[in-house]
This record gives C-alpha cells, sequence and structure tokens, in this order.
C-alpha cells in the first residue's frame, strides 16, 4: 500500500513539470517580442468585454501616438492596452468606481511626457458605462517611481495573494495527502464558493455577512456531497490513481459548464468591491485587502491548530503518512477524509471569496485561473503537506506579482512556474516533502 501511495503522487508531480516546461518554452519563444506587445486590432480586442469602460486619443502635435501603453487600476483589478495606429485605445473595468489611469511614459516618444503633474490619474464615470479621457503631451523629463518602491509595492500584493491561494492550496494538499487524488475540480471549488456569495448577497438579498457565511457552508456541503457521492463509492470499487485523475478532469468540466449555464459568460460583482485604494507610502491598499490579509492569517493558524492540536488533524497527519498502518491502529479512515473534503470545501469557498475582491468579479470559470498555480504551490512545497502548500504558494504569490518589474505581465504566471522548475531540479521533493513520498 504504501508503494501504492508514493505512485500515487508521482502523476501530479510531472504534470506540474510538463507544463511548466512548456510555460517556460513560450516564455523563451515570446520574450523577444513580448517587450513590444501589438496593438489590439480594434480598440480593448485584447481585454475581457464588460459594461464599463474609459477610451481615448493619445495625440502629440496634432497627430496620433500609436504604441503607447496605459494601464488602469483600483480596488485591487488592474488591466493594460496598447494604443493603435491612430492613437485610439479603450479599458475596459468591472463596475462604475474610480481607477487610477497610467500612461507608461517609457512607450512615448523621445522627450515626450503626459502634461500635468503625474502621468497618472484618478478617473471615474458619469451617468453612463462609458468616460472618455483626453490625455495631452508635451515635452519635458520624465519622473518615474524608484524600482525599490515598486519592489516593495508588489511584494506586499504578492504576499496578499500568496495568502489567499493558500486557502485553497492547503485544502487540496490535505486531499491529496489522505487519498492520492489530484484533484483538477478543485478549480471549480472555489469558484462554488465565490457564486453562492453572489447569489445569497445579490439574488437573494441578504446582507454580505450572510452571504459570506452560506457561502462558506455551501463550500462544506460541496465537499461532502462530491466525497460521499463520488470519490468515496470509488474509491471502494479500487480505481487506479490515472482514472480517478481523469475523472476529476470530467468532474471539472462539468462542474465549468454547470456554472456558465447559471451565470452566463458576464463578470459580477460581489458588494463593496473595487474600494477607493488607502496610501501607505508607496503601497496601495485597500481595506478589503487589508481584511483579506487578516482573515487569511487568522484562518491559516486555525488550519494549523486543527492539524497539530486536535485528534481528527493528527489522525489526518497519520492517514497522510500510512493509510494502511492508521487504519491497523483504530483510525475511521473514510471518517477522516469525509473531514478533510468538508475542510477542503470550506477553505475553497473562502479562497473564491477573496480572489473575487482580489481581482473584482465573480466568473463562472474564474477557478481554473487559479488551478495551475494551485497545483505550482503544492508541489513546490513538498506533495501531500499542508504546510508545504502554504510556504509554495506564498512564494508563487510573491513570484507572480514581483516577475511584472521584469518580464511582461502577460508571462508574470510562467515566471512562478520557472521558480517551481528551478526548486525542483535542487530539491525534487519539494521545499517539505520527504524523499520517501516519491520513491
Amino acid at each position: 500500500m504504501g508503494s501504492t501511495i508514493a505512485t500515487a503522487r508521482r502523476p501530479l508531480r510531472w504534470f506540474v513539470l510538463l507544463v511548466a516546461a512548456f510555460a517556460v518554452a513560450l516564455m523563451a519563444v515570446g520574450s523577444p517580442l513580448a517587450a513590444y506587445a501589438a496593438a489590439p486590432d480594434t480598440p480593448g480586442g485584447d481585454q475581457e468585454k464588460t459594461d464599463f469602460y474609459f477610451a481615448g486619443v493619445i495625440t502629440f502635435d496634432d497627430k496620433p501616438v500609436p504604441d503607447v501603453k496605459l494601464t488602469v487600476d483600483g480596488g485591487g483589478f488592474d488591466a493594460e492596452t496598447i494604443t493603435d495606429a491612430e492613437g485610439k485605445w479603450r479599458l475596459y473595468v468591472p463596475e462604475k468606481a474610480t481607477y487610477t489611469l497610467t500612461v507608461d511614459e517609457s512607450t512615448l516618444p523621445e522627450g515626450v511626457i503626459v502634461a500635468g503633474d503625474s502621468a497618472s490619474q484618478e478617473v471615474e464615470f458619469g451617468l453612463t458605462g462609458s468616460k472618455i479621457v483626453n490625455l495631452f503631451l508635451g515635452e519635458g523629463e520624465r519622473q518615474t517611481q524608484s524600482f525599490a518602491d515598486q519592489l516593495f509595492s508588489r511584494i506586499i500584493n504578492g504576499l496578499n495573494f500568496g495568502l489567499l491561494l493558500a486557502l485553497a492550496a492547503m485544502g487540496a494538499a490535505l486531499i491529496y495527502g489522505t487519498t492520492g487524488l489530484s484533484n483538477f475540480a478543485h478549480g471549480e471549488m472555489v469558484t462554488w464558493g465565490a457564486l453562492v456569495a453572489l447569489m445569497a448577497t445579490t439574488f437573494w438579498q441578504l446582507p454580505l455577512w450572510a452571504g459570506l457565511i452560506v457561502a462558506l457552508l455551501g463550500g462544506g456541503i460541496l465537499g461532502l456531497a462530491l466525497d460521499a457521492g463520488l470519490w468515496r463509492p470509488l474509491r471502494r470499487r479500487g480505481l487506479g490513481t490515472v482514472q480517478l485523475m481523469i475523472v476529476s478532469i470530467g468532474l471539472s468540466l462539468a462542474l465549468r459548464y454547470f456554472y456558465q449555464y447559471l451565470i452566463g459568460g458576464s463578470t459580477f460583482q460581489l458588494p463593496g468591491a473595487s474600494p477607493t485604494p488607502l496610501q501607505f507610502g508607496p503601497i496601495s491598499l485597500s481595506y478589503i485587502d487589508l481584511i483579506s490579509m487578516g482573515v487569511s492569517i487568522v484562518v491559516i493558524l486555525g488550519v494549523a491548530y486543527f492539524l497539530l492540536g486536535t485528534r481528527i488533524g493528527k489522525a489526518t497527519r497519520a492517514i497522510s503518512d500510512n493509510p494502511q498502518l492508521a487504519a491497523a491502529s483504530g483510525i475511521n479512515v473514510d471518517r477522516v477524509i469525509r473531514i478533510v473534503w468538508v475542510l477542503a470545501g470550506v477553505l475553497a469557498a473562502l479562497s473564491g471569496i477573496l480572489w473575487a475582491y482580489f481581482r473584482p468579479g465573480v466568473r463562472w470559470d474564474m477557478g481554473t485561473q487559479m488551478l495551475l498555480l494551485i497545483f505550482a504551490a503544492i508541489t513546490l512545497g513538498g506533495l501531500g503537506t499542508a504546510f508545504g502548500a502554504l510556504v509554495g504558494s506564498i512564494i508563487v504569490g510573491i513570484v507572480v506579482e514581483t516577475s511584472t518589474l521584469f518580464i511582461p505581465s502577460d508571462l508574470k504566471y510562467a515566471g512562478a512556474l520557472v521558480v517551481l522548475i528551478l526548486i525542483l531540479l535542487i530539491r525534487p521533493q519539494g521545499l517539505l516533502g520527504r524523499k520517501e513520498r516519491l520513491g
């Protein structure tokens, strides 16, 4: 049985390594051109369309200025675009709110800057869902934020992202440690939490606090239902690891398109999304970001206490180490696995809610965007260990957010996979993994 569990842990590791290698190859091929990103065929054609957008034209001496990079951010949301040959641009945002529009002056002609005090300005909507923003250029010297300030700001944002990623990754790691299942439907469990919160607060008009409680309960119920209705019967039939993995891929697709059937392809906002950010020196954070980090830390400490200080938690670790010995010592393995699934569902739901605020918006496929990063964090930290998933998530979060200082933002997720490959080349079992689990 021990060798079976060890063998079961190999597919996820090799899957992540192969995908990571593919991403690195793409980056190696595409990076020379990425720094000179092409403008979309139509203004805004490089973004996900919403009902709200800012637009305009950039000219200098009555001539259009092409290939100028613009970014918009606010409340955790950010997007960027490039002006076309006529100097036109468009940036879609998730909702009506106040945003910061920034022109990357390094993409302007030599000796040309944005007229005014700064290349950044606050923009907001009027009565309609669109806003035309006029940008005037002039001659002058450029002033930019120091590299140290940018790095410090993005480390904090990366820590915030890493903590919410850790909630989902720790749940997936516990499932993997106790059952050997690489759950490709875990991203849909993340989406489920945000969807239930959206339905409870927007469609059912519940107060926000009540909607969040309903979403967490919904996450636990989903975990319970999946184990009782699907995974436990399949375990009892003795299905192999590869077969279970294929089932999880099918389940992921089924849930994802069921979500699309429920809410369509639009992006919805949870109450209070995209608040006005607070400025702490070079760091820009909203009160939701501060709450998110605080909640994540408290929940992670609670999970740590559960694993280290409770009988069920110790039984969970015993099953992860040696299921046969745990069963022989009187531990009810099925009961513990059922509890792990409920806990993983709650953690995934909480992660989905925080993700909906961090990247404002609830979409039918939002969990899919996190799935590869969840697997990368688990593999990086050490397969099957929740604490390893925590460490791996924080590393992935910080690398993703800081990598845009060195590589194009379109490749920031590939940057995390580069770190994954480098660490696994040195320590194949992951940072906190044990060698015997790989053999």
